[in-house]
């Protein structure tokens, strides 16, 4: 369904697994960069009068997720710390070329948040298939589903607002240079890394 080249190495959910204090912190900043990607969409394209509407409730969705890690971390008396950089991202994002027409800009952001959500959907799938702890993996399982929700929604509106078969091509290629981004990640203790 999520069409991925390159799936996760299972052993993945055993380094998060031990290391789940800080899957935890790194989780609540996706969380917060998902809500701030979705602002920043809002921002960008106030014209796209359905994609703001779906971003307003994206930004309520992925802060409502956040503090719900946050509430996790909390309680077992984990400080959120600092923000760390996201190499999985900071990779993904050099696919496109800079500039282009709006159209452009608009649809390789949707691309890119669409992948995002994606690998997020595959990785806490992981979670909730290889957690001893039923209660934190059930609680991976409910957030699966709906970053699968994301997922297909950016890549809607990829589709809505592009040309269709471009948009295709271009999400295939994304695909594909993901895939080569993965062969160097998930040995660490990060969502993406």
């Amino acid at each position: 369904m999520l069409g991925l080249k390159l799936p996760t190495d299972p052993r993945w959910a055993n380094i998060a697994e031990k290391n789940i204090e800080e899957i935890l912190i790194d989780h609540a900043f996706c969380e917060q960069k998902a809500a701030s990607t979705a602002i920043s969409l809002i921002v960008s394209f106030p014209e796209y009068t359905e994609l703001v509407t779906e971003m307003v409730a994206l930004t309520r969705e992925e802060m409502g997720h956040f503090k719900m890690v946050h509430d996790r971390l909390i309680k077992m008396g984990i400080p959120l710390g600092r923000d760390r950089k996201d190499e999985y991202v900071l990779k993904l994002v050099t696919f496109f070329p800079k500039g282009g027409s709006r159209t452009d800009q608009l649809v390789h952001r949707l691309l890119y948040a669409a992948l995002i959500e994606a690998r997020s959907c595959e990785r806490f799938r992981l979670l909730s298939e290889k957690l001893e702890d039923k209660d934190l993996a059930k609680f991976y399982r409910d957030l699966m589903i709906s970053e699968a929700n994301h997922y297909t929604m950016f890549l809607k509106f990829a589709r809505q607002y592009g040309n269709r078969e471009e948009v295709d091509k271009k999400w295939e290629d994304l695909l594909v240079f993901e895939a080569e981004i993965m062969k160097d990640l998930g040995k660490k203790e990060t969502v993406h890394g």
